[in-house]
């Protein structure tokens, strides 16, 4: 129990450069707030566009042929995987984060 104790004291009283542990820990609450309000938010729109796609794709006015999406992928999908790659290593990765995100999930509307 001294485990415990020792780190309920530091959260209280204690100082991370300068600052109090408890608004240390809230910045990245904070930052999954907002990132999962726009997650959700992008989501939607993707979904649209989607529906939009196959909805032009069916009547005949857009063609979907696996070579040119093969062909974007070869193109984009490295660029893609490379700023993704920087926003998860800008991003403060813990347990606030990923509750914020959910609670920004889950109640952006």
């Amino acid at each position: 129990m001294g485990v415990i104790e020792d780190t309920f004291n530091f959260i209280t009283s204690g100082s991370i450069g300068g600052l109090p542990p408890i608004a240390v820990m809230i910045i990245p609450f904070v930052i999954g707030l907002i990132v999962g309000y726009l997650v959700h938010k992008f989501l939607k729109i993707a979904i649209i566009a989607g529906i939009i796609l196959v909805v032009v794709a069916y009547l005949g006015f857009f063609g979907l042929s696996l070579g040119s999406l093969k062909d974007l992928s070869d193109k984009y999908g490295p660029i893609a995987i490379q700023y993704g790659t920087l926003l998860m290593g800008m991003l403060p990765l813990g347990i606030g984060l990923i509750v914020g995100l959910v609670i920004g999930f889950l109640l952006s509307k």
